[in-house]
């Protein structure tokens, strides 16, 4: 018998107790009976309390698990941010140089094409004044023969 069965058996025998004469609040109980009930109480208490023992020993050793693992899943999960953070800075850090880097070539490809069209629009007006003066000395030669077959 369970120690929920025994109480309940001692209950039992309270309730059907013959009330004493004069004295309502006092019984008259089998107390051979009551006294068995006690001593399989006492034996059986223990068995209890060592269950109780246990499922709370056990109670404790779930929840320390689960805060152990809770505490392991938190840290990973902390570590995996920091490194998505740390991810996310270098390619940011990368986007930035490229765009520094690119902004940059933009600027020198301007500033040669830029250096290059002066050049050639010099070499152009150099080659266009000695071809105008060719043309000017051609065109002087060129009265100079008729003006001497005249």
């Amino acid at each position: 018998m369970n120690i929920e069965e025994l109480l309940d058996e001692m209950d039992d025998l309270l309730v059907h107790a013959r009330p004493l004469p004069f004295a309502a609040h006092k019984a008259v109980i089998d107390a051979d009976r009551m006294h068995e009930l006690l001593n399989e109480a006492q034996l059986n208490v223990p068995a209890e309390i060592k269950r109780a023992k246990l499922i709370d020993s056990d109670c404790d050793r779930i929840i320390n698990e689960a805060r152990n693992k809770a505490e392991v899943i938190i840290q990973e999960a902390e570590s995996r941010v920091k490194q998505l953070i740390s991810k996310e800075a270098v390619l940011q850090e990368a986007k930035q140089r490229s765009l520094d880097m690119l902004t940059k070539a933009q600027s020198g490809s301007n500033d040669v094409k830029l250096a290059a069209e002066k050049y050639v629009s010099r070499l152009l007006d150099n080659a266009q004044e000695y071809l105008q003066s060719a043309l000017q000395e051609i065109q002087q030669t060129k009265q100079c023969i008729e003006n001497v077959k005249k």
